[in-house]
């Protein structure tokens, strides 16, 4: 790095937009979306807790895909909320830094886990005879517990490697937090090793994730179709078309920010994709697996009805 060149120890967030004339609206919209994720995903968090008859594999899963939904809109959208409230677009080094470790870390292991949910279903509907042998609570437990730590770690090895650079271009951020590509943008170093990491591990956690997401649902989808009885056809399809809504949305938006070349990112238009997966899929996530879920409404009937009692 020449001796000319500033390095800022303060990042400046630009957010969704430089409009100030929709910044109240905007702030109104985010707020109702933050507390429609807390409330839907701690509702679903609930129900799986109080009714025994969810004390199964899938909404153990399901219950760690809320929480998990929870944690890392919660280390974006306080802060982003803030900023446009009091208008402080100033963000010190080791915020941005914790910041994107959390947000990486959560989006990794979302991505396991969403490959681990398709597992269950595979096993429950193509070995149903075999499944309470092979997804007893302890491999349930390991299972989730993978993919938190593939995550993690995930998250670790980013950081570290991105926040070894220097940032002397610029301090703004095009961005509405701190992440992975909009950093990149902004040094002034070789990013080439940073570039490799993220497509190579985007291979592992996101790719192959993906691609056992869809070998399952091949058998999934195959097993299915064998059933004669439109009616036993129903629950599995209506189950698996959810998680299969879930993933769509996640992924499709997920690895189209991280597993690319850096010279072809546009921070206008991937900040616009990043909320999908960031903002908007969280939020949706309770309402798409139980809107067709019947096990889930009966739950939440069953609670009511104990309630008014």
């Amino acid at each position: 790095m020449s001796t000319n060149q500033s390095v800022f120890v303060d990042f400046l967030i630009l957010g969704l937009t430089d409009l100030p004339n929709i910044t109240v609206p905007l702030f109104i919209a985010l707020l109702l979306m933050y507390m429609l994720t807390l409330m839907g995903n701690l509702a679903i968090i609930l129900i799986v807790q109080l009714d025994n008859n969810l004390n199964t594999p899938m909404y153990f899963f399901l219950e760690n895909l809320s929480f998990l939904d929870i944690c890392y809109t919660s280390t974006t959208m306080p802060i982003m909320l803030e900023m446009l409230l009091v208008d402080r677009r100033a963000l010190s080094f080791l915020a941005c830094a914790f910041q994107m470790y959390f947000f990486v870390a959560f989006v990794g292991t979302e991505c396991v886990l969403l490959a681990i949910m398709s597992y269950d279903r595979f096993l429950a509907i193509c070995h149903p005879l075999r499944y309470s042998t092979f997804m007893n609570k302890n491999v349930c437990i390991a299972l989730a517990g993978i993919s938190w730590f593939c995550g993690f770690m995930n998250s670790v090895v980013h950081t570290v490697f991105t926040f070894r650079l220097h940032f002397c271009h610029s301090n703004r951020i095009n961005y509405y937090f701190c992440d992975i590509p909009p950093l990149l943008v902004l040094s002034c170093d070789d990013t080439s090793v940073n570039e490799t990491l993220l497509l190579t591990i985007g291979v592992f956690i996101g790719w192959t994730p993906f691609l056992c997401i869809i070998i399952s649902y091949i058998y999934i989808i195959g097993t299915v179709l064998k059933i004669k009885n439109c009616h036993g056809r129903q629950k599995p399809f209506s189950t698996c078309i959810s998680h299969l809504t879930v993933v769509a949305l996640y992924y499709g938006s997920a690895i189209f920010s991280y597993v690319r070349p850096v010279s072809t990112y546009s921070m206008k238009k991937d900040k616009l994709i990043s909320v999908l997966y960031g903002i908007v899929t969280p939020m949706l996530n309770p309402v798409i697996y139980t809107l067709k879920n019947q096990d889930v409404k009966k739950a939440i009937k069953r609670q009511m009805t104990l309630r008014k009692k």
